[in-house]
């Protein structure tokens, strides 16, 4: 089983692909921790992976697409993937479908986590809120302003997603403005 995690900031991406992770006993995909890996392995791939990262500067899609499918090729990922922050654009999900069909795989299923803005906002000064009580860090995004900047960016970036894996017929969305446990529930029916 194939899977990628869709939705806006603060709508429950990670917590839900950590659940479904353990309930379909398969790995979570994080872009970023897969290429910190890939480096540190030291692919070919992670390799000119680390070099960008170095200098600052974005891993392009075709390299980062490259560095997924190395890492779904991988024995603990024989059962499936859960693809979470990756594919962000059209271009990457494009990239992403090709090297899929090239290697012999493809998405089982797009899950689509929707929440309204309003709801959004509130789990994320819930979150620094209670950062702050427990004397944690506070994240450098929970804030109203950041959280503007990054809903523009996945209104403008990452939903036109839904239309590219709806046209595919992968797209199920989920109410993620629910409970955890009801949003997991809902998540591994859409599965179904």
């Amino acid at each position: 089983m194939r899977l990628v995690l869709l939705g806006p900031p603060g709508a429950g991406k990670g917590t839900q692909a950590f659940r479904l992770s353990q309930i379909l006993a398969i790995p979570q995909l994080s872009t970023g921790d897969m290429l910190r890996s890939a480096a540190s392995a030291g692919t070919t791939v992670g390799m000119k992976a680390a070099d960008i990262m170095k200098r600052g500067e974005l891993v392009p899609d075709d390299l980062v697409a490259r560095v997924i499918i190395e890492r779904i090729a991988q024995p603990d990922a024989a059962r499936g993937v859960i693809l979470d922050g990756f594919p962000r654009t059209v271009s990457q999900a494009e990239i992403l479908d090709g090297l899929l069909v090239a290697d012999g795989h493809e998405l089982n299923c797009v899950l689509e986590l929707k929440v309204n803005e309003a709801k959004l906002l509130d789990r994320i000064l819930g979150r620094a809120i209670q950062a702050r009580a427990s004397g944690e860090a506070v994240r450098a995004d929970d804030n109203e302003e950041a959280l503007s900047v990054r809903l523009t960016a996945y209104t403008n970036q990452t939903s036109p997603l839904t239309h590219y894996y709806s046209a595919k017929g992968l797209l199920r969305s989920v109410d993620a403005s629910q409970p955890i446990d009801c949003v997991t529930a809902a998540l591994i029916e859409a599965i179904e």
